[in-house]
């Protein structure tokens, strides 16, 4: 199973449908960041992928993006190979 890395915080609707989203995959985060509880996190997040909101998602290496992102290759057919199914 592939490696998943979320950064996200407490209160975030959109990283609570993008775990949703990965769970009904059968996939497990591996990692979860919450960039709200320590803010070196979030600049860790920022340089790591250009961008400033979450959740941002990681694939094993790959950067998937955000909740839309990660919707929008479920919905191309190209979440699952990712996640090595």
């Amino acid at each position: 199973m592939a490696k998943i890395t979320m950064y996200s915080t407490q209160v975030c609707p959109y990283c609570n449908m993008a775990e949703r989203l990965l769970q009904s995959k059968g996939a497990v985060i591996t990692e979860k960041i919450l960039v709200d509880k320590d803010p070196s996190k979030k600049e860790e997040m920022m340089a790591r992928t250009g961008r400033r909101t979450v959740p941002q998602i990681y694939i094993d290496d790959t950067h998937v993006g955000g909740f839309d992102d990660l919707s929008a290759l479920d919905r191309a057919g190209k979440l699952d190979p990712l996640l090595g199914k």
